[in-house]
């Protein structure tokens, strides 16, 4: 067989497609020369899959945990049926296959992974665990990473938990980094969440005395906590289903003006107006949500004559990983309220 560093020669079916997009994938645990074996210690399931999980099972823990046990059984992987989406695992290498020795892992190292559970090949012994509000299922299974999936090593200075909750979300404040400007007006929507806060706070360093951070979240304990914290120069609460009030508000909160940048966040469906409409032409949209519909949102930018750049949420961006922790290191306010919410 011919090996290939994507992983396709894992794919069942449809043949000829990577393995994200397959339907089903060989989850069968021996390893070929260019994989890694995982013993899996949490997965930590996309926010919009597995709000998706808990509606379909009414909140029921045991009917989400059968439910997900039949995705893996089904598809050899952990993709959502519904969302599309999966997240992402922490693990322990137990083996590292023969090409890839002498590399950076070794047979101990406890490491997160950085590519979709939507293309890993996963097997799931037992759930043991459901953690129902912050996304997280700890289990005894067993994963593999492909010679090219990414991961981070995770870090001696805070726990498994906490890393995964940072890193689950990783793509989103290094993306921030990489997007905002000094001088820039930035919308993010869905601003209470992990992906949400830590946004808003990047965003916070690289406006600049200059520039404007409107966030927009529903609660407003929520409201506050960003406030206080200083993660925002402004909220405003809202339904994000209603993007003719988000918009209003927002601009409100921006002196009248337009937006350079929004930032989509959440995790529920029909928010991709919201992210649009506030937008100056020109301007750009990061939809980060899994829950985006990108047809809705090409067709809908159109049908209101907005010229705005938007920019599909790639959970990668070089160095995601390291800005994502060096941020909990830096700012203890962040840190505390990951440890006292998704720890």
């Amino acid at each position: 067989m011919k090996l290939c560093k994507y992983g396709t020669n894992r794919v069942i079916e449809p043949q000829g497609v990577l393995p994200q997009a397959a339907r089903k994938i060989d989850n069968d645990m021996e390893i070929y020369p260019n994989e890694i074996l995982i013993d899996v210690i949490s997965l930590n399931i996309d926010s919009a899959s597995f709000s998706q999980l808990k509606s379909e099972a009414g909140n029921d823990e045991a009917k989400i945990a059968a439910k997900i046990k039949e995705i893996v059984a089904e598809r050899g992987k952990m993709q959502n049926p519904v969302t599309g989406s999966g997240g992402m695992l922490i693990g322990k290498v137990a083996k590292v296959g023969s090409n890839l020795l002498g590399g950076d892992l070794s047979v101990g190292d406890k490491i997160a992974t950085l590519v979709s559970l939507s293309l890993t090949p996963l097997k799931i012994n037992k759930i043991k665990q459901i953690h129902m509000n912050i996304d997280r299922v700890d289990t005894d299974a067993q994963a593999i990473l492909f010679e090219s999936g990414i991961y981070a090593k995770l870090p001696e200075d805070m726990t498994e938990a906490l890393a995964l909750a940072a890193l689950d979300v990783a793509g989103a404040p290094a993306q921030t980094a990489k997007l905002v400007k000094p001088g820039d007006n930035v919308l993010v929507i869905g601003a209470s969440g992990k992906s949400g806060m830590m946004c808003c706070y990047e965003a916070m360093k690289r406006v600049g005395p200059t520039g404007n951070v409107v966030a927009m979240c529903r609660k407003e304990a929520d409201k506050q906590t960003l406030l206080e914290n200083g993660f925002a120069h402004n909220v405003i609460l809202a339904d994000v289903g209603n993007a003719l009030d988000v918009t209003e508000k927002a601009l409100a909160a921006n002196n009248g003006r337009e937006f350079d940048l929004s930032i989509n966040c959440v995790n529920v469906e029909n928010s991709e107006m919201a992210s649009i409409l506030p937008v100056r032409n020109g301007g750009t949209v990061y939809f980060f949500s899994m829950a985006v519909s990108f047809t809705k949102a090409a067709l809908g930018a159109e049908g209101v004559g907005k010229d705005v750049n938007m920019i599909i949420g790639n959970g990668y961006t070089k160095d995601h990983a390291a800005i994502t922790l060096h941020q909990l290191r830096e700012s203890e306010a962040l840190r505390k309220i990951f440890e006292e919410r998704y720890v």
